[in-house]
């Protein structure tokens, strides 16, 4: 039965993703009426949020690679964005500006989700090998601690996956409202390009969770099914 909820699973996945790709190379060649880059955006956001010592940088890492680092407090635009005119640019400067505020304004879930994010790491590291090594164990009918730590790690990881979706949900919240607010996106198509983009983006990190939550239930019907 897991099988067949996995393969659903990833199919939907490969779905969102490919939808939201199409929607990011749709919106990015919609151009944006105001003129503003990316860039500009971003800057305008946060000063508008009385934000004056967050660096606005270029991400090395390609396309899709924007996100808000609040470690070093810079939010770090992919090149498409950060020079870019479009609806799609907006939407995404204006969403990880939408992080930098959660910052400023110590928002519960982001603080919850930066305090995981050093254990998180580590157990994300150890999750697969310990699972493999614990899975090897319970059916060769030995001790069943080291699956227990692997599905303990997992646990983490699942529990970050969804901390994550209100982060996300109300990052983009707070940038449609903004861009509706400073006049950014006034045109009704632009707005309405914005807040399509943003919604597959996040159906991105709401498939990821529920692929993540029946990863864990699927270890842990083996280590609690075999424990006799």
């Amino acid at each position: 039965m897991y099988w067949i909820i996995f393969i659903g699973i990833a199919l939907i996945s490969w779905i969102v993703q490919s939808r939201f790709k199409n929607k990011f190379k749709k919106y990015s060649e919609f151009p944006l009426s105001s003129g503003l880059s990316g860039a500009e955006i971003a800057q305008k956001m946060l000063h508008d949020n009385g934000i004056y010592d967050v660096q606005i940088l270029v991400a090395n890492e390609g396309q899709l690679s924007d996100h808000y680092n609040p470690g070093n407090k810079t939010v770090n635009l992919s090149p498409e964005v950060y020079h870019g005119r479009s609806v799609a640019a907006a939407a995404v400067a204006a969403h990880e500006c939408g992080h930098a505020v959660q910052h400023a304004t110590a928002y519960s879930w982001l603080q919850f989700r930066s305090a995981m994010v050093p254990i998180v790491n580590i157990a994300s590291k150890l999750t697969s090998w310990v699972l493999l090594a614990g899975v090897m164990l319970m059916f060769a009918r030995q001790n069943p601690t080291i699956l227990a730590i692997g599905v303990g790690a997992l646990f983490l990881t699942t529990l970050f996956s969804f901390i994550t979706l209100p982060v996300e949900f109300d990052a983009s919240n707070r940038a449609l409202a903004w861009l509706e607010k400073a006049n950014i996106t006034h045109a009704r198509d632009e707005h309405d390009g914005a807040k399509d983009a943003l919604k597959w983006a996040a159906m991105t990190y709401v498939v990821a969770a529920l692929g993540a939550l029946v990863t864990l239930l699927y270890y842990a019907s083996i280590l609690f099914g075999r424990r006799d």
